[in-house]
């Protein structure tokens, strides 16, 4: 299998660590300090280069002003998140929507739709969030990976194959609040990637999904790699 110089760290739930391959340090949906899963290492993070959020739950942008304050981090979010975060203090914040693509030097990012809600939780209030994105990265070596968000399957991840060509996707395959392996083994077949990263599954009893689940309802797939991770694992890919 080819190999492309990127490390991807699973924080639970929808968190990842990414190291790319020119040495920059991504948080995707960085859920910390309230994550059992989360990896000790990570409670006194100091640094990042970039945070991506693809919508605004707490197990997804609950850390993202502590973050941006203890690294410095640019943020990147849908439009109605980074006026959020812009009103909480947050300097460095990029805003995005569906169809838009942002470039952090040699990386982009395009959003591109997913099927879930968001709302922001502050104090006693809850915000609109604006709509669900996932993403996808391009990498300095041309390397892209999709990050669903949290998502149930939808047709057009057929057009996210035809125009971006994902080589890997990281999928939520939980249920409860986001696909089960059944759906997330549909995206993969619309995706037609070889390589599925597992996101949003297990820590809860509720999140019933497991990669076993969606790497057996693939078998029929020749060269298929589902990667069974557990919290603090570091896939390199």
């Amino acid at each position: 299998m080819k190999k492309y110089g990127t490390t991807f760290t699973w924080l639970g739930f929808g968190g990842f660590h990414i190291v790319t391959p020119g040495g920059k340090n991504i948080l995707i949906d960085p859920f910390i300090r309230n994550n059992p899963a989360c990896p000790s290492e990570y409670k006194s993070i100091d640094h990042a280069d970039y945070i991506f959020l693809t919508h605004a739950h707490r197990d997804h942008a609950e850390d993202a002003v502590w973050l941006a304050e203890k690294t410095g981090a640019v943020i990147l979010a849908g439009w109605e998140l980074a006026q959020i975060l812009m009103k909480k203090g947050v300097k460095n914040v990029v805003a995005t929507n569906k169809g838009g693509t942002r470039r952090f030097g040699e990386i982009s990012v395009t959003a591109v739709h997913a099927d879930h809600s968001s709302a922001y939780v502050d104090g006693d209030l809850l915000l609109y969030g604006g709509e669900p994105m996932g993403y996808v990265i391009q990498f300095e070596n041309g390397f892209k990976a999709y990050h669903a968000g949290d998502t149930n399957v939808f047709g057009d991840m057929a057009l996210i194959a035809e125009l971006y060509e994902p080589e890997v996707a990281l999928l939520p395959i939980g249920d409860a609040y986001t696909m089960s392996p059944r759906e997330a083994a549909k995206a993969v077949r619309l995706l037609q990637v070889k390589q599925v990263i597992p996101t949003h599954f297990g820590i809860l009893d509720f999140l019933t999904g497991r990669p076993e689940e969606l790497d057996a309802l693939l078998s029929d797939i020749e060269k298929m790699t589902v990667y069974d991770i557990k919290p603090g694992d570091t896939l390199h890919l």
